[in-house]
C-alpha cells in the first residue's frame, strides 16, 4: 500500500515534539506508535509490538546494542581499577590550555578512525577527564567527538565505512563499468568529493583553535562554564554522579594496554564488539592478579556498567523501531519519486546530497538507507547523465550528515554518552555547525556538477 505524503507525518511529528520536550526516547517512541496507527488503523497496537521485535532481534542492531552496553562495562573497569588517572597526568602535561585540550580531543579523533563507534566513545573516555580540568564545556567535547567520529571514517579509506560502502557501489553496473582497478581505487576517486566531510573536518579544526566562532546554545555552554565552573548541565548531571576516585595511584598501564589491544584487535578483526569482548577479559587478567580489583567486583562491574549506558541503548532501540516503520511506509522511494522530475545532470549530484541527507535525518538509518537508495539512485544518475564520482561522493556526504546532525541517530547518542551529557543538549549545540557545513556542501556540489561532465 503506498502511503504517499503520510509518510513523512510520523517523521514530522517526531521533530516537533523532540524539539518542544528536549526527550529523544519519547518523541521516537510516540512516533513509531503514529507510524503504526498510519499502517495499521485501530489494530495498531499488535503490529507495533512486532516492528518493536523485529527492530531488536535484528543482527545488526543487536550488535550496535551489545557494543554501547559493553562500553559502559569497560569504562566502568577502567575507573574502578583507577587506570584513567594515569592517563590524565599524562595528558595534563600536553594539554596545557583548553586549546590544548581541545586540540589533543581532535587528534587523537583522527588517529583512531577505524570505527566511528571506536572513535567517539574511545576518545570521550581518555580526554573527558582532561577536558574538565581545562574547562571545556562537554557540549564542545561532544562536537569534537562527533565531528572527527563519521567525517574521518567516511574520509580514509580504511575504515568499515569504507568496506561498507565499496561493497555496495561495486554492485552497481553503472560503477563497474567505470572500469576501476579495484573498490578501493574507486572509493579513493570520490575522497575529493565528500566535501560535508572534508568541511566538518575543517571545522572543527578551527573550532578547537578558537578561530570558528561559538553559535547559540554552544556559545550559552561556555557562558556557563566560565560563570559557574561547571563543564556540564543541570540536565546533565545524573550522567556525571560517580566520583572518579585514586588519580593519584593510578598507573598508566591499566588503561594503555586494554585500549591497546581494543584498537589494535578492531583494526585486525575489523569486528569491534569482538575487540570489546576480548579486552573487557583482559581486564579481569590484567587486574585481578595484581588486586586492582577482585573477580566478584570484575563480574559487578560489567553488569553495572551496562546498566549505565540503559538511556542511550534505549534511544538507539527507538531509533531501529522508527528506521523500520520508514522502510515499511516506502518513505525513501517517496521522497526520490518527489524529486525525479527535477533533477538535470548538473543538478543532480547536489540533489542527491539533499535527499539522502533528509532520508537519514529523518530515519537516523544511515547503512540502512543507503542500502535502499544506491540501488535506485546509481541507475537514475546513469539515466540522467550526472557524474557518478560526483554521485556516490553525494551519497556519502548526506549520509555523513545525517549521521552527524540527527538527534537520536547512532552517532549523536554516542557522541552524547562519550562526553556524558543529554543527548539533546549535544544534538542542538551542534546542529549550527552541522547546517553550516551542510549548506557549504550543496555549494561545492552545484558548482562542481556544472564544472565537471558526465562520467
Amino acid at each position: 500500500m503506498e502511503y504517499g505524503a503520510l509518510t513523512l507525518l510520523p517523521i514530522i511529528f517526531i521533530i516537533v515534539m523532540a524539539v518542544l520536550t528536549r526527550k529523544s526516547f519519547e518523541s521516537l517512541l510516540a512516533g513509531s506508535v503514529l507510524a503504526c496507527i498510519i499502517m495499521h488503523g485501530r489494530g495498531f497496537f499488535l503490529p507495533w509490538v512486532n516492528t518493536l521485535l523485529a527492530a531488536i532481534s535484528d543482527p545488526e542492531n543487536q550488535s550496535v546494542i551489545l557494543i554501547c552496553g559493553l562500553f559502559g562495562s569497560l569504562i566502568a573497569l577502567l575507573r574502578e581499577s583507577r587506570g584513567t588517572g594515569g592517563f590524565i597526568r599524562i595528558g595534563e602535561k600536553l594539554c596545557r590550555s583548553e586549546r590544548g585540550a581541545l586540540l589533543g580531543t581532535f587528534i587523537l579523533g583522527i588517529v583512531i578512525f577505524v570505527d566511528d563507534y571506536l572513535n567517539m566513545l574511545t576518545v570521550g573516555l581518555c580526554m573527558r577527564d582532561i577536558c574538565d580540568r581545562k574547562k571545556v564545556p562537554r557540549e564542545a567535547l561532544a562536537y569534537l567527538l562527533d565531528s572527527t567520529g563519521t567525517p574521518v571514517c567516511v574520509l580514509i579509506p580504511f575504515s568499515t565505512w569504507t568496506a561498507f560502502y565499496i561493497s555496495l557501489f561495486m554492485r552497481e553496473e553503472a560503477i563497474v563499468n567505470m572500469n576501476f582497478s579495484s573498490g578501493l581505487s574507486m572509493y579513493i576517486s570520490t575522497i575529493p568529493f565528500i566535501f560535508y566531510s572534508i568541511i566538518s573536518v575543517i571545522m572543527v579544526f578551527l573550532f578547537a583553535m578558537g578561530w570558528m566562532p561559538k553559535i547559540g546554545l554552544m556559545k550559552k555552554a561556555y557562558e556557563r562554564t566560565r560563570a559557574t565552573g561547571m563543564t556540564y548541565s543541570e540536565e546533565s548531571r545524573k550522567y556525571n554522579d560517580k566520583e572518579e576516585t585514586g588519580e593519584k595511584d593510578g598507573q598508566l598501564i591499566d588503561f594503555v594496554i586494554p585500549m591497546a589491544v581494543l584498537i589494535g584487535v578492531t583494526v585486525v578483526t575489523e569486528d569491534i564488539l569482538s575487540a570489546v569482548i576480548l579486552t573487557l577479559f583482559l581486564c579481569m587478567i590484567l587486574y585481578v592478579p595484581r588486586k586492582r580489583i577482585t573477580f566478584t567486583k570484575w563480574g559487578e562491574l560489567l553488569i553495572s556498567g551496562y546498566c549505565e549506558m540503559m538511556p542511550t541503548l534505549a534511544i538507539l532501540v527507538g531509533a531501529f523501531t522508527v528506521a523500520r516503520c520508514c522502510s515499511d511506509m516506502q518513505l525513501p522511494e517517496y521522497v526520490i519519486s518527489l524529486v525525479r522530475p527535477y533533477v538535470t545532470p548538473a543538478t543532480y549530484p547536489m540533489i542527491i546530497f539533499l535527499v539522502v541527507s533528509i532520508l537519514t535525518f529523518s530515519t537516523s538509518s544511515t547503512w540502512g538507507i543507503s542500502t535502499i537508495v544506491i540501488p535506485i539512485i546509481i541507475p537514475l544518475g546513469a539515466v540522467v547523465g550526472a557524474n557518478m564520482i560526483l554521485t556516490m561522493a553525494a551519497i556519502l556526504s548526506g549520509s555523513t550528515f545525517g549521521s552527524h546532525a540527527c538527534f537520536y541517530s547512532d552517532a549523536t547518542v554516542l557522541a552524547s554518552a562519550g562526553a556524558k551529557i543529554e543527548n539533546m543538549e549535544h544534538a542542538f549545540s551542534q546542529m549550527p555547525y552541522a547546517f553550516i557545513g551542510a549548506a557549504l556542501t550543496c555549494v561545492c556540489l552545484l558548482i562542481s556538477g556544472y564544472a565537471m561532465p558526465a562520467l
